[in-house]
């Protein structure tokens, strides 16, 4: 269209794309103005939707009905929501404000460039059919750059965006692999905590600091303390879910990282403290252990103790567990715990890793397991991390940690009689257990 205008005046052409300019500006700055709300709005999106799930799903149903927080979700739900939506509509106000004034300055510049052409018309210097041409060139020129300039400022907008998603598909791990990895089969001296010094992503605080510790093959070893001695942290660092900071983790005196990432979690079975809930039937929620252990099944449910919670389900081990899909049957937080036990069985991995492995037991339901357990364990490097003495107490070796540091070693009796944290803790937890029993 531009060229077809070039021949009655050079200007014409340059007003053409001036009147598109207004147009262009505001494509790309309500591009970028809207991408950098999304961005700002991120985290009340993000909370509006955690108030949403809060009151629609039923984890925390009895909370809320026993303490009244349904109308205070509700109201903190409704002001983000309309501190969203208010933001939303103001941004589209001005960017439609924007557009008008845009159309008008173009509208502007097409009517000044052909009423100087009417003018020209009127003194015989054009034609009347060159001055419908300059119309219909203008006109045309103009829808064809709006479209042009509507799908620019899409491919504009996607592109901030999908910059955000490849700045975080280039994420690199934290935990690298080796370029050589070694073989890892078994344990054959044990596992080794070297001088290690660990802090959390983004924390100023040490959860270890200078921390030694060693772990013999084939024992049963458990490690107690108060809650934020770094108990926890021990298990994300020997199943490589970090790398410490300072010192190593060895087994058989070979550092972690020497491994393949791959082997060394094939090594290692993990109940962990908050085991998942998996919607899905109590033979996959156990066979997610090991998809390639289905023969070990029974014994991995009766190594749990969890034979009486299977014969009471409807459909045994094909009854789907959960509420997420119609006709699931959802269990105590008991059962679930012993559903966690037997998919952490089913692996047969030298290395054990159990935490907080009886805090949904009763004390009839830990007694029954310590005596399984025991069986279970023989062979394996079993590292039990728990606040119970009553489950501690069964280990071959307890390390008693406080403030990211090992203060006791020893069997039970032995920290007994040294009259240390342990034997303090211990005689506290006998002394609240005699008066629940009174």
């Amino acid at each position: 269209m531009g060229a077809i205008l070039i021949p009655l005046g050079p200007w014409l052409a340059l007003a053409l794309l001036l009147s598109t300019l207004p147009a262009l500006y505001v494509v790309v700055h309500y591009a970028w103005a809207e991408y950098q709300w999304r961005e700002r709005a991120t985290a009340d999106d993000r909370r509006a939707w955690y108030y949403d799930s809060l009151m629609t799903t039923g984890e925390a149903a009895a909370e809320l009905r026993i303490f009244g927080l349904g109308k205070h979700f509700q109201t903190a739900y409704q002001a983000l929501r309309q501190k969203l939506r208010r933001e939303r509509l103001d941004l589209t106000r001005k960017q439609g404000l924007a557009e008008l004034g845009a159309s008008l300055a173009a509208l502007v510049i097409m009517a000044t460039a052909l009423g100087w052409m009417v003018w020209r018309a009127l003194y015989g210097l054009v034609t009347l059919g060159e001055l419908a041409l300059i119309y219909a060139a203008f006109n045309q020129g103009q829808g064809l750059m709006r479209t042009l300039l509507e799908n620019a400022g899409q491919l504009y907008a996607n592109s901030l965006f999908l910059g955000s998603l490849f700045e975080f598909l280039a994420l690199k791990p934290l935990v690298s692999e080796a370029e050589q990895p070694q073989p890892l089969t078994d344990v054959q001296t044990g596992i080794s905590f070297n001088r290690v010094s660990f802090s959390y992503p983004n924390s100023t605080t040490k959860a270890l600091d200078d921390f030694s510790m060693s772990l013999p093959a084939g024992k049963i070893v458990a490690i107690v303390g108060p809650n934020g001695a770094g108990k926890s942290t021990l298990v994300k660092l020997l199943c490589r879910f970090y790398d410490p900071d300072q010192g190593s983790v060895e087994i058989d005196g070979i550092n972690l990282k020497s491994f393949a990432t791959e082997d060394l979690r094939r090594s290692i079975t993990v109940l962990f403290q908050q085991p998942f809930h998996y919607s899905a039937t109590l033979r996959e929620n156990i066979l997610y252990g090991d998809l390639e252990a289905k023969l070990y099944l029974d014994r991995a449910i009766r190594a749990a103790g969890a034979q009486e919670i299977v014969a009471r389900l409807p459909d045994r081990e094909e009854t789907l567990l959960g509420r997420w899909f119609a006709g699931g049957t959802e269990l105590s937080v008991g059962e679930w715990q012993r559903i966690a036990l037997a998919r952490a069985f089913l692996r047969r991995a030298p290395i054990m890793i159990l935490d907080e492995p009886t805090s949904a037991l009763d004390p009839w339901a830990e007694a029954d397991w310590l005596q399984r357990f025991r069986r279970l364990a023989l062979g394996r490097t079993s590292i039990i991390i728990t606040h119970r003495f009553t489950t501690a107490m069964h280990a071959d070796v307890i390390h008693v940690m406080h403030q990211g540091q090992i203060v006791e070693s020893g069997s039970h009796l032995g920290l007994i009689e040294q009259h240390g944290l342990y034997a303090e803790s211990w005689a506290r937890q006998m002394m609240a257990a005699e008066a629940v029993t009174q």
